[in-house]
């Protein structure tokens, strides 16, 4: 551990290392999807913090590891943003800092066990804060939690079912706050083995004792994906074609992807005529995405629109949280600049004000989400909450085909699945496009990147609720309050050291161990 505190002597050197080592947790996600390198991808960047000479320079070992995660984490967005996506990653980098410090005042030197203890719970806690503060819409929104890597790991996948993918996010920084002890600090193994153990605990716990979605009867749902195809017009002839198909099938709802109508339905009657036709054809609702300017609103609507035998059935969900730079600039007069430098979006689109759960018939209640909406966890809980059987997601990431941004997004979907006991379809125009059961277990195959298809599924039904949905965000909720006990006890440590003699009081003669009854 000696080329760790010393080799990279240059701060620029040793900066570098650090936005190295912060980048390596990007390979447990998809594209790679080295899910088990999580619990160790931390590790070196803790071992480089926890060596920090002082407490600024493991400010900045945070930060430029905060920066080579979030930089590695988006990356796909450099041929749209261009050198904003750096500024972007500096920004959201910074969050790291603080978390650099308290690592090595935790870690830093020979820590005793009890601080070696405290360290386990303390760093997860700060690093569950970061992701508080990121998953904010505003700064991007939750992409990238450490705990959505683990989405194909049915353990983990319990685990988000009581605590979200929150509590999987903590565990994973707690096996990696242990095994750098293990490594660095062989004296402090005790309290290194104790915390592996209590992870192996809870999971086995969430395993054993968590309440599984109790199964129903299944829906026939059909996804159409047309793939890569240019303008509004082609796209929804190409749609159309597809959903023809479907005829015959038993389909109980079809469902297209975001974007998939460029009009506005409302002056644009003859599709609305069409969809209305297809309808019928096919026996079943049908899910559009009308992204447009809106003939009864000021405004650019995403809107997730349900379409019936007789046209648009009234139920209209508008996209609430919207993607920042991509439909939206925040504060335009001072970031307005962007436009210029990248594809940021020119107008803002208008927000929606609610939620909505759709009735498709045959008494199936679907809740939607549009594009990068399922990356939150509280709306996929919130809809759960008002009903919904079935949670749809509609997405578009065709600006970033050959990137891993596709098979990240449709990930996402397999969690909110867990979490809420849920079924989740995830319907994009070009791919990856996915269905999820209750336990977020894949049903049938995905479309990929490369397909044009209209595909059902057969997808299982569940009831009952799940500790998620019913207490929320604890995992998040709870973290501030270990910070904030930690830090009073710290505080108080602190306080009486001051008070402390610096001296010890001089010793007479006839006081000295030396000469005892002198």
């Amino acid at each position: 551990m000696k080329t760790l505190g010393h080799w990279p002597a240059s701060p620029w050197r040793r900066s570098t290392v650090a936005a190295v080592a912060g980048a390596l947790p990007v390979l447990a996600f998809p594209a790679p999807s080295l899910w088990w390198s999580a619990p160790v991808a931390l590790v070196p960047w803790i071992l480089l913090v926890r060596s920090a000479p002082t407490g600024k320079r493991a400010a900045h070992d945070g930060w430029w590891g905060g920066f080579g995660l979030m930089l590695a984490m988006h990356h796909w967005l450099l041929p749209n943003l261009h050198v904003f996506t750096f500024v972007i990653a500096a920004l959201m980098g910074a969050l790291w800092a603080p978390w650099g410090r308290l690592v090595r005042r935790l870690l830093g030197g020979l820590p005793s066990r009890r601080r070696v203890a405290a360290a386990l719970v303390v760093v997860p806690s700060g690093w569950l804060a970061i992701e508080l503060i990121r998953s904010w819409q505003g700064l991007g929104g939750p992409w990238g939690v450490l705990g959505a890597s683990q989405w194909e790991v049915e353990a983990a996948l319990r685990l988000a079912s009581v605590g979200g993918m929150w509590l999987p996010s903590f565990l994973i920084v707690v096996l990696n706050v242990a095994v750098a002890v293990l490594v660095a600090l062989p004296r402090s193994r005790v309290p290194a083995v104790a915390g592996l153990l209590a992870t192996a605990a809870a999971a086995s716990a969430a395993w054993a004792y968590s309440p599984r979605p109790d199964p129903g009867d299944r829906v026939r749902i059909a996804l159409v994906q047309p793939g890569v195809v240019s303008g509004p017009d082609r796209r929804f002839d190409r749609q159309e074609q597809l959903t023809r198909e479907l005829a015959g099938r038993d389909v109980g709802l079809v469902v297209w992807g975001e974007s998939s109508v460029g009009f506005d339905l409302g002056s644009r009657p003859d599709l609305a005529r069409r969809l209305a036709a297809l309808s019928r054809e096919t026996g079943a609702g049908i899910l559009v995405n009308v992204d447009a300017r809106r003939s009864d609103k000021p405004g650019i609507h995403k809107s997730s629109v349900l379409i019936g035998p007789d046209g648009p059935t009234g139920d209209r969900y508008d996209k609430m949280r919207l993607v920042p730079f991509g439909e939206y600039v925040p504060a335009r007069s001072l970031l307005g600049w962007a436009t210029s430098v990248g594809e940021a979006a020119g107008e803002d689109r208008r927000r929606g004000s609610r939620q909505v759960v759709m009735d498709a018939g045959q008494g199936l209640r679907i809740g939607p989400m549009v594009c990068f909406e399922s990356a939150f966890p509280d709306m996929s809980r919130h809809l759960a909450e008002d009903g919904a059987d079935v949670l749809l997601a509609q997405s578009s990431t065709s600006t970033f085909q050959q990137s891993w941004a596709p098979a990240q997004h449709a990930s996402l979907a397999a969690l909110r699945a867990a979490e809420t006991g849920r079924p989740m379809v995830h319907a994009t125009l070009t791919g990856v496009s996915a269905v999820y059961g209750p336990g977020g277990e894949r049903v049938g195959p995905r479309l990929g990147t490369d397909t044009s298809a209209a595909r059902v599924y057969d997808v299982p039904l569940a009831h009952g609720s799940t500790p998620y949905v019913r207490f929320g965000d604890w995992p998040l909720h709870a973290a501030p309050v270990v910070l904030a006990v930690w830090g009073v006890v710290e505080a108080l440590r602190l306080r009486r050291s001051a008070r402390a003699p610096l001296v010890p009081p001089v010793r007479t003669a006839h006081g000295s161990p030396a000469r005892p009854g002198r």
